[in-house]
């Protein structure tokens, strides 16, 4: 692919339905959302199907527009005290085949104005996902150092998330991975900018960034007992 299907255009509206974050704008505007954010999110993810096949045939770049991998624009407000109705960002999320929801191991691109980033990773697994995940890294310590810790990685990785404030119940306080091990999420996300998604080059961007992350999403899927 030699063109980016991410346009200027998507970022305006995004900007455009933060200022003005309501139904009856964003009924006015629908075709410009679907024509401008949604149509070109598609294209993006159907394009990203074959080389998500060759870094795993377990995942799945879905084009559906309802139920796919595109989120839906729409807040889930019941509780939440912030109740304005649409997102002012755009994400895919390129879930493992064996995955129900967005806590199973996969890969994601945000688009927001001033705030993109891609990821790979797990978040919010239940107790029991993440307690089997902190098993992996004590009895493959040294696998998972490896992979966090290649220059490759790092260059375009940071380990975000949230993390418990004292080692978990049943694990060893001194462990020398400790830090690690107190982590509720696990994810790596590599931040871009606004100008860089709009780039020609920035589909090939995102499969790089894909790739590199392929090795921290194989262990996680290992972990928690997924084909990888």
């Amino acid at each position: 692919m030699t063109s980016s299907l991410i346009s200027p255009s998507l970022f305006d509206f995004l900007r455009d339905l933060k200022a003005n974050n309501d139904r009856p704008w964003f009924e006015a505007n629908k075709e410009r959302y679907q024509s401008e954010v949604r149509d070109p999110m598609l294209e993006f993810i159907g394009a990203f199907a074959e080389p998500l096949s060759e870094i795993s045939p377990h995942f799945r770049a879905d084009t559906r527009p309802h139920g796919g991998s595109l989120f839906r624009i729409y807040r889930d407000t019941r509780f939440s005290k912030d109740k304005t109705p649409y997102k002012v960002n755009v994400g895919a999320h390129f879930r493992h085949v064996a995955g129900r929801d967005a806590h199973a191991p996969g890969f994601y691109l945000h688009l927001e104005p001033d705030a993109c980033f891609a990821g790979c990773g797990v978040w919010r697994p239940d107790s029991g996902t993440l307690g089997r995940i902190r098993d992996a890294i004590v009895d493959h310590s040294k696998e998972w150092v490896s992979i966090t810790t290649a220059s490759a990685f790092q260059k375009i990785f940071e380990l975000r998330g949230q993390s418990l404030r004292r080692p978990p119940r049943g694990y060893d306080p001194e462990h020398p991975l400790i830090e690690d091990l107190k982590r509720k999420d696990f994810i790596a996300l590599a931040t871009f900018s606004e100008s860089d998604a709009v780039r020609p080059e920035f589909f090939r961007q995102f499969v790089s960034i894909a790739q590199e992350g392929s090795g921290f999403v194989r262990f996680l899927s290992r972990a928690v007992g997924v084909p990888c």
